[in-house]
Order: structure tokens, then sequence, then C-alpha cells
């Protein structure tokens, strides 16, 4: 048996934070992660001071614990593995708020409220999005811009790593198979979106690039824009760059062709009642995702699994099957009832299917309590 770990993970948003405890042992294979010993998520409420949800959870902890993981969306090219936090570490994560703001802010918003509720005995870790993307090739980090903004960190970085990660390796265990010999294609979709090429269980392609608006349309985010539209919006309406960075972030993707907030589910109840725009927004939607799926397959030089993960990814089976239609020649083919089922952690393609096609339940929570885990018993 292994050292005992009870872990908390922290998971701050803009506007909400979700929290998990676990009692685990870092060292012990599992067949399928457990269930949270306890688990809560509060929203922020209007004008709440920064960090008071974050108190709010902490105050009501069932107990003590060893460890606090974060999730922090980007550690830049420094923070390659999850890493215990200091207070170099804290004014690095806030060096990188410029490229994620609303989410780097709010982690050390989370990190400073655990230092002033639990105190300096419990050990803190930062597990980083960007962290499980930093093996990537230079042919895929690279931007064709100018030679120096490579010397400068301007570079594509990925995000969802803590996601893409875990799901790659569950796959691995759901079909049996070695991950070394896998070539995946992890499809988070949830209301920020993105797509890995992993090979023998490293991200060798992605999506997401310098910040999470690259890439795919999502729920509010526009995803990969013509800069030249973005200087045409500049140079004609005088736009600024907050009021671009309000367009792109806030009034985009799913929620800017449609309307509403950009949940999928919205729209595709509007796609039923037959409105346009909800057509549209779903068209466009399901165009860019079967690219980009096309996109990740160079990096694999084959294909053994697609997975499926996040709120979209796990719960709608017509952009499933809508997403893959394309890619028979592939072999990638669906058992209509396995799919319309929606069960995750399972394997819906048909017996025929020369590629599994596998839905597998984002759990965030479980995969940074056992990051976290490890490194302080490491560090013990």
């Amino acid at each position: 048996m292994g050292v005992a770990v009870r872990a908390l993970a922290l998971n701050a948003g803009s506007s909400s934070l979700k929290a998990s405890v676990y009692e685990l042992e870092p060292a012990r294979p599992l067949a399928a992660p457990p269930e949270p010993v306890w688990r809560m998520q509060v929203d922020a409420a209007p004008g709440e001071p920064a960090g008071a949800a974050a108190r709010r959870v902490l105050e009501q902890l069932p107990g003590a614990v060893d460890v606090v993981g974060h999730r922090v969306v980007h550690g830049g090219e420094r923070y390659r593995e999850p890493t215990a936090i200091s207070d170099d570490v804290k004014e690095q994560i806030a060096m990188l708020s410029v490229s994620a703001p609303l989410h780097n802010a709010a982690a050390l918003d989370g990190v400073e409220a655990a230092e002033r509720v639990l105190g300096p005995g419990v050990t803190q870790v930062a597990v980083f999005d960007t962290a499980f993307h930093a093996a990537l090739p230079p042919a895929a980090y690279a931007y064709a811009g100018p030679h120096e903004w490579l010397d400068e960190g301007l570079r594509r970085f990925g995000f969802h790593g803590i996601n893409h990660e875990y799901v790659a390796h569950r796959a691995a265990r759901l079909l049996g198979r070695d991950l070394a010999e896998l070539r995946l294609i992890s499809c988070h979709l949830g209301s920020g979106c993105s797509l890995a090429a992993v090979r023998g269980g490293r991200s060798v392609d992605t999506t997401m690039g310098f910040t999470p608006m690259e890439g795919l349309p999502m729920a509010t985010r526009s995803g990969s824009v013509d800069p030249g539209l973005l200087l045409h919006l500049l140079r004609s309406s005088g736009a600024s760059p907050d009021a671009l960075d309000e367009l792109l972030n806030r009034r985009s993707g799913l929620a800017g062709l449609a309307g509403g907030a950009g949940d999928l589910r919205e729209v595709l109840a509007a796609r039923e009642r037959g409105e346009p725009r909800a057509r549209l927004a779903f068209d466009v939607y399901i165009h860019r995702l079967r690219r980009g799926i096309g996109a990740m397959l160079p990096a694999l030089g084959g294909l053994d699994a697609i997975v499926f993960t996040g709120g979209v990814g796990e719960h709608a089976p017509l952009v499933r099957a809508a997403a893959l239609e394309p890619f028979a020649f592939l072999g990638a083919e669906l058992d209509a009832g396995r799919n319309a089922a929606s069960r995750p952690d399972a394997n819906v393609a048909s017996a025929r299917s020369k590629v599994a096609v596998l839905v597998v339940a984002a759990r965030e929570a479980w995969a940074i309590a056992r990051a976290s885990a490890r490194v302080v018993t490491t560090r013990g």
C-alpha cells in the first residue's frame, strides 16, 4: 500500500468555482477514477470581490487536506509539469495572464484564498493546461511570422491539456492497449473546444494556439478568423483592442451566429424549429470540426481511435454522428444505438469499424488531484 493523500482540486473560472476532494494513493493503479468524497460548485455573485467564492468553498471543507491542486490555464514555455506553488511561480502565472486574463487571474485568486484559509502548512500545486502540449514539435508550435516572435515567446501553446492527457490514458485502458502504441484524436467539445493529435501518449498537434481563442468555433469564442478581417475592423470601424477582445471572446461562436448564450442545446432546439441562424451556426460548427479532425491526421500517420469528451462531446450524439460522417473512408463507423445512448466511457463504434470511437467523461478534477498528490508525495 502507498501513502494515502487527501487532495483538493480547485478549478476556478471567471464566474464560478468547482471544488472536489479525493482520497487517493498516487502510486496505486486504478481501473477507473473514483468519485470524490466531497464536491461543491459555487457561482460568483454580482460584484463579489475576487477570491470570495473560493473562500466560501474552503470554509466549508469537510476536514483537513494535504494538498490543494489548482487548474492553471497558461503555463507558457517554462512550466511543463505540475509544480509546487511559490512566490516566484505566482509571479510567473500573473505575467502569463496577458494570454489568459480571466483564467489565470481566477486561479491566483484561488491560491491566495487557500493561503489565507488553510494556512502555509498545506502544499499548493499548479497543474497547467498547457503542459501536455509542451512537447509539440517546432513545426506545430511556430507561427509563420518574423523569427523574432519565437524569441519573444509568441508561439502556439495549446490548452485543455489536463483533459486531453487524461482521456488519452483512459482511452488506452478502455481499449486494453498500450498508450505508447496508440494514435488518437481527442475532441474536447464544451463551451470551449479544442482537438489534440496524440501519438505515443504525447500531444503532437492541437487546434488552440497562443491563446484559447484559436481553432474551432466555441460557445462564445470565434475560433480562428482571417487576421486580415481583424485589420479591416480596426481600420474601418476604429475598433479598439478591448472591443475586439469582447467581440471575439464573448459575442462570437455559436452565440454570434445563432444568437442567445451559445449553448449548443439551444442551438439544436432552434435548428429543429427551422430557424435559419441556428442551422447556419450548427453547419459552421460541424464544418470546422470536421476540418479540424482531418487536420490532425497527418501528424499521426494513422488512426486507432477518436475520443469525444466535454459537455458536448459526451452528450450530443448528433454532433458525433455529423462530425464522423465524412470519415467513413477511414473505416470509422458508429453504432447508431450505442451512439444515441451517450453512455460515457464506452466505445460507440460499430463492430465493423476499423477505428474505435470513444465517449469519455471529462475528469479534470481527478486529474488535478492525482497530479497534485504525486507532487506532494515526491517532495515528501
